[in-house]
């Protein structure tokens, strides 16, 4: 798995974010896709998660973690790709809501990779908002109002 390490980053400085939610980790075998792949499936599942969360997409983070074929096995085999996601959202989501995830995030990743199908695994963790922070505060406190519109049902 790639890594960031200060002494081999060559991108632009960095510069402080917020965290927000949500947020989806796809794990991928490295030089199974294209690049132009990488780029169209971040934008498909962010917008996709945005769009069943009913969540600004400014909020939602779309990452890919490269593995190398010699570290990926899918049944025993070496290098066989089989597409991994990890969604995170606030507890309170509707278990409907979560479920039309796992359905639209294996969608994209077999609309935009080719994959099979059958090969795709994912899940979804629900975080307590106390232990999501979103600028050094907790979601909890950060997003008071939308938390109890959210657990009201409005």
């Amino acid at each position: 798995m790639r890594r960031w390490r200060p002494e081999t980053w060559t991108g632009p400085p960095a510069v402080p974010t917020v965290t927000r939610m949500p947020i989806v980790e796809v794990h991928l075998v490295e030089g199974a896709h294209t690049a132009a792949q990488h780029a169209t499936l971040l934008d498909a599942l962010s917008r996709r998660y945005a769009e069943v969360l009913e969540s600004p997409l400014d909020r939602v983070r779309a990452y890919l973690v490269l593995h190398r074929p010699e570290h990926w096995a899918t049944g025993g085999e070496p290098g066989v790709e089989a597409p991994y996601f990890t969604a995170v959202v606030l507890e309170g989501r509707p278990v409907e809501q979560r479920h039309r995830l796992l359905g639209a995030f294996t969608d994209v990743l077999v609309d935009v990779l080719g994959v099979d199908r059958g090969l795709v695994r994912g899940r979804i963790v629900p975080v307590h908002p106390d232990d999501w922070g979103i600028g050094g505060v907790p979601a909890s406190a950060a997003r008071r109002t939308e938390i109890t519109a959210r657990a009201a049902g409005t």
